[in-house]
């Protein structure tokens, strides 16, 4: 099979090749996989450097994200059958045109989705969800600030926060994109953070600001929000695309009664294996449901994956770009 592969850690993916390799077979408790489609990921990129706090032993194949059809079952694996497409994976692997995978960690593929849908649904669904739902307690009619909004998680939340009736103000710094969500997520309203954003936010909540914050940006962006968090607001700390990590000053927090909430919600699963569960099985019922739409942005052959990457790296994406192994 071909796979890509990360054989040292290096920038500007120079550690990293398509490579032919042995088909694996799966152990006990793991399926093999034909990938129809990986959904690239910020700390996939992360990992080809080893700035990840996950650090696979080189060499590995990237990719946490897929979806295709089990072709292969391990023993002990009643739960599945050859033939069943799914979506899910676990931390490496998915850039791969087969790949293993435990099968507790996966879920069937909703009809609802495309493989390329159902490939980059859960990383940035399930992150919204343990934002929104378990760690903010979003209640509908608040006003929900998403930062990044044209990236898969911050889109993701864009789509969530609108279905679980919230009021919505997508933020990007590109005009472009904004256009693209407003016309295909309906947010409430949106803003361009390349002007600054205090004041709008300030003048469309009413002078009160918003209530809930989701930041996977974090460097000026989070500055700039603790200035127009709501007393008594939450602001959601989810990562730091732009590269720097802010500080905040706790007088800001003080006078204005706000939390800083960090949400990382693989290890919220992990910690709490129950409400882990329960997150999982209520965005798969959202898909199921067709309440919720990734939105997919374009789709690269495994040969392709440097562009694929760049996508990401160079803020060219509106919600998730897919690596199609047999393309």
């Amino acid at each position: 099979m071909r796979a890509l592969v990360v054989e040292q850690l290096a920038a500007d993916y120079a550690g990293c090749r398509v490579l032919d390799l042995p088909l694996p077979k799966p152990g006990p408790g793991e399926v093999l996989i034909k990938v129809r489609a990986g959904a690239v990921n910020f700390p996939d990129l992360m990992q080809t450097r080893g700035e990840h706090q996950h650090k696979p032993q080189v060499p590995f194949t990237p990719g946490m994200e897929l979806a295709g059809d089990i072709v292969a079952l391990g023993d002990g694996v009643t739960d599945w059958a050859i033939g069943d497409p799914v979506a899910g994976g676990s931390r490496t692997g998915a850039f791969a045109e087969f790949a293993l995978s435990p099968a507790a960690s996966l879920h069937r593929k909703p009809e609802t989705l495309s493989y390329g849908q159902a490939a980059g649904y859960q990383v940035a669904y399930l992150t919204a969800w343990v934002a929104l739902v378990r760690r903010a307690q979003v209640q509908p009619g608040e006003w929900v600030l998403v930062h990044g909004a044209a990236g898969g998680v911050g889109l993701a939340c864009v789509d969530l926060a609108r279905h679980l009736g919230c009021k919505v103000i997508a933020a990007s710094a590109s005009d472009e994109k904004l256009a693209v969500i407003a016309r295909e997520y309906a947010p409430d309203a949106t803003v361009n953070v390349s002007h600054g954003f205090k004041d709008q936010v300030k003048a469309i909540t009413g002078g009160r600001g918003a209530d809930v914050i989701y930041d996977p940006v974090g460097g000026d962006v989070f500055d700039e929000s603790v200035r127009c968090i709501a007393f008594d607001g939450r602001l959601l700390s989810i990562g730091f695309t732009s590269g720097r990590l802010p500080v905040l000053p706790v007088n800001y927090a003080l006078i204005k009664g706000f939390s800083v909430m960090g949400v990382r919600a693989g290890e919220y699963g992990r910690q709490f294996p129950q409400k882990g569960a329960e997150n999982n099985a209520a965005i798969w019922q959202l898909a199921r449901e067709g309440a919720v739409t990734p939105r997919v942005d374009q789709t690269f052959p495994l040969s392709d994956w440097r562009a694929a990457f760049d996508t990401l790296s160079d803020r060219k994406v509106v919600g998730k770009t897919i690596i199609q192994p047999d393309i």
